[in-house]
């Protein structure tokens, strides 16, 4: 008896140990911070930083040390603020734009009242009576266009201190003028569509006109005011225009404003059933770039508008038989001249090709069957290239020098993980933020030639405190499926594992388009926990996800869903074959797209999960948004047998093994009535299955305790079943 209460007191005290563990991790006490956001000056020599929520603080580059306190709450004219939320510094560094009291809209986008701080002056300036959605300083200062929650925008005029409306037509769920709509927000990676031309004079802007798309709306349930009342009797409502996969898209439009004129012509370009992802002004005399990509989104082209004519001249157009990668777009550097240095992948991998001014090829500037991921500038001067590259292997990533003339590509970066680089405004230094799977973020600074200069930010602490747990590691491997498939993964073990002993296998994926989770990065997840409670926790990335060349990528074009599955069960299978696994004892989980296949998993043909757990999924492709999932699918009218395929609601009476489904009830994302539908359509079939729902909760299930109790949560699940 004496035995089995020490026993049982070693066993308790042992999982509340690791209880504990999961906890710390699922709440970020392993997180590697990144070093606080710093704002470049213009002669590459100083940076200006937020000191607090008080103070912003301008600093020497290369040595650290304050140079000169620019701002601070109490010691203004004019106008007082009780803190700074965040800053941007205009062009000469005359003028900061100041905001505060900051309201996320949604993922990118937040309304905040907006302040112009004159920094030798020291007047404090409220830019409108209005929240700003989005500001933007012309290139000479004079003027700061902005977006205000009216969904009109309207220029500010610095000298005068005066507002004039560039629009008047603004209204909600109609007509927003210059930043974006939910599907341009979520999908295009934007919260601004306006652009200031080179000389100040023209502001170019996206009209959107989304009268038609259709609304969808969720209830809201609790009170955000907990402490005065913890119910709502009548639960609010949430409503917003959200167009779905085949419907009805909004109608954009691309106009310019004249700051002299004082007038709106809106340029001769046809764009209906089309996407305007961007404008850029090129820096020639009244020359606009408008990137127009058509709704299946396999026909990139580039115009160039003349503002005053309106007149609209195709300059570049990129065709695939899939689609179009639109956020190379982004990294586009014009050159003095007029040419290009375009990041495409026509060759069938993403690398620099040199355009002239007339959209005429002249040259790959990067070959090789590896993919650039980023380009950082050009520096036309040495005629030199700095881009970011997954050539050494798909799970790391590399900064080089790359010669335009000569295509020499000259490291920058020595340490094997993940380099990611932001450069001052003349390329003459950049800052690496660097991690490994063993190596907690460090962020620092080095001159362009890649000489170090300093360390600006490092986690040592957190690194320590993590190693000094001596839990398991995580190993890279290769595998081959049975279908000849060559994937790359990771997998962790559990320490000193037992001679002969099988132990239970949780394989983690995400698997949507152009994604990686096999990367070589400091990510402190709770594959650590399980495997330190005798889990097997293992991670694949099948066909579909990135840096692996456009074949790869793009291959489950119009079968979402098919190959992609095909890839995780394959890799169970090899898994399930190792001697350490137990087959009858394996699970899969994601979250998102992952979640999808986790569903899609669990109602395979020939099913090898014994569980899943599916957080926040799609259940139907016809249920998501039209940018997405046209992209990858194209419109359910064109392809009904792939949506068909790809649907776990048609496969739900084909799922096997124990799930556990997730979902907030306010994710404006993927709804829940994903999970609703699928729900009903189990209990046509007669399956059982757990469900988890956080109230008010959107699509990342972080507010209060939610996180901290999801993970506690799936963890009791798979206790349960594995």
């Amino acid at each position: 008896m004496k035995r089995s209460i020490l026993f049982l007191l070693v066993y308790l005290s042992f999982g509340f140990v690791q209880a504990d563990l999961l906890d710390d991790i699922s709440t970020g006490k392993y997180h590697a911070s990144n070093a606080p956001m710093m704002t470049f000056a213009e002669d590459d020599e100083h940076y200006y930083q937020l000191s607090g929520d008080s103070m912003i603080v301008k600093y020497s580059l290369r040595s650290g040390n304050p140079t000169d306190t620019v701002f601070h709450v109490g010691d203004t004219k004019l106008s007082k603020i009780e803190r700074v939320g965040g800053f941007e510094l205009g062009p000469r560094e005359r003028f900061l734009m100041l905001y505060t009291n900051r309201e996320q809209v949604y993922r990118h986008s937040y309304l905040a009242e907006h302040y112009l701080y004159d920094i030798h002056r020291k007047e404090l300036r409220r830019l409108s009576d209005q929240r700003e959605r989005a500001v933007l300083f012309s290139p000479d200062s004079r003027y700061i266009a902005f977006a205000a929650e009216d969904n009109n925008l309207y220029v500010y005029k610095t000298d005068f201190h005066s507002v004039v409306a560039v629009t008047q037509d603004g209204e909600a769920r109609k007509i927003i003028n210059g930043t974006p709509d939910w599907l341009y927000e979520e999908e295009f990676g934007t919260r601004l569509l306006f652009d200031w031309s080179a000389d100040s004079k023209q502001l170019a802007f996206v009209r959107f006109d989304e009268s038609e798309v259709k609304m969808f709306d969720f209830q809201m349930f609790l009170n955000p005011d907990f402490s005065s009342s913890p119910m709502e009797l009548y639960p609010s409502s949430f409503a917003y225009k959200y167009p779905k996969a085949g419907e009805v898209n909004a109608h954009v439009s691309v106009c310019v404003y004249d700051t002299y004129y004082m007038n709106v012509k809106t340029m001769n370009l046809d764009t209906k059933n089309c996407y305007v992802p961007r404008i850029k002004w090129t820096g020639a005399a009244d020359q606009l770039a408008i990137f127009r990509l058509n709704r299946n989104q396999n026909k990139l082209e580039m115009f160039y508008a003349n503002s005053k004519s309106t007149v609209c001249k195709n300059i570049y157009t990129e065709e695939d038989k899939r689609y179009v990668d639109f956020m190379q777009i982004d990294e586009w550097r014009w050159l003095a001249d007029g040419s290009l240095v375009v990041v495409n992948e026509t060759d069938g991998y993403r690398h620099l090709h040199l355009y002239d001014k007339t959209g005429l090829h002249k040259k790959l500037l990067t070959p090789g069957n590896w993919d650039v991921t980023a380009l950082y500038g050009v520096d036309e001067k040495s005629q030199t290239a700095y881009v970011q590259t997954a050539d050494e292997h798909p799970a790391r990533r590399n900064l080089y020098a790359v010669s335009l003339r000569t295509g020499k590509k000259t490291l920058l970066s020595t340490e094997k993980g993940i380099h990611q680089a932001g450069f001052s405004p003349k390329l003459k230094y950049y800052i690496d933020t660097y991690s490994g799977t063993e190596k907690a973020t460090c962020v620092t600074l080095y001159e362009n030639s890649g000489k170090k200069v300093r360390v600006l930010h490092d986690n040592e602490s957190v690194e320590a405190s993590w190693k000094a747990l001596n839990l398991p590691r995580k190993e890279f491997i290769e595998l081959t499926t049975d279908e000849g498939i060559h994937l790359y993964g990771w997998i962790v073990k559990p320490q000193n594992m037992e001679e002969g002993k099988k132990y239970p296998l949780l394989q983690v994926q995400y698997s949507g388009p152009n994604s990686q989770q096999v990367l070589d990065r400091w990510k402190i997840d709770w594959e650590y926990a399980l495997a330190a409670e005798g889990y097997i926790v293992a991670c694949v990335d099948g066909r579909g996800t990135g840096a692996r060349g456009s074949e790869f990528r793009k291959c489950t074009y119009r079968k979402i869903g098919q190959l992609e599955v095909a890839d995780q069960l394959g890799a169970a299978r090899y898994f399930g074959k190792l001697p350490y696994v137990d087959s009858e004892r394996m699970a899969i989980w994601g979250w998102s797209f992952g979640g999808y296949m986790t569903l899609m998993c669990l109602s395979a043909d020939q099913p090898v999960f014994k569980a899943g757990i599916s957080v926040a999924p799609v259940s139907d492709w016809r249920l998501y948004n039209s940018a997405y999932t046209e992209r990858y699918m194209r419109r359910p009218q064109e392809n009904f047998s792939g949506y068909d395929a790809g649907s776990p609601l048609m496969r739900a009476e084909k799922m096997t093994g124990n799930l556990l489904l997730v979902h907030g009830t306010a994710d404006d994302n993927v709804h829940i009535q994903n999970a609703y539908l699928y729900v009903h359509r189990l209990v046509e079939a007669g399956k059982q299955f757990e469900m988890q729902i956080y109230p008010d909760e959107n699509h990342f299930i972080r507010k209060g305790n939610s996180y901290k109790h999801l993970y506690q949560r799936m963890k009791l699940f798979l206790d349960k079943n594995l």
